[in-house]
């Protein structure tokens, strides 16, 4: 290790060279692949909720259409039922 003197204020200090050794450039090597492996799985799992989300908002609009087209269907008949029914008219003298 080599001393050198801070020129602002001539304390001494180490310097080190880094040297990688062969075990650390493979960790940093195998780091790098985890990182990219995790990144990768996150954004299949992102695409995945994403294909799961539009799924069930389609399925609860078709839902919502098929429970409309019925209700339509029901108050029409009700409509149809009470128009036919004949209305019975009350004496004014009898309550």
């Amino acid at each position: 290790m080599a001393e050198k003197i801070c020129c602002f204020c001539r304390h001494q200090r180490e310097t080190t060279l880094a040297i990688k050794t062969d075990e650390a450039r493979s960790s940093a090597a195998r780091s790098r692949a985890e990182a990219t492996f995790k990144k990768e799985e996150r954004a299949k799992d992102g695409a995945k909720a994403m294909s799961e989300y539009l799924a069930n908002a389609r399925a609860v609009r078709e839902n919502t259409e098929r429970l409309r087209a019925l209700r339509l269907a029901k108050e029409a008949a009700d409509k149809k039922l009470a128009d036919k029914k004949p209305v019975k008219k009350v004496a004014a003298g009898k309550v």
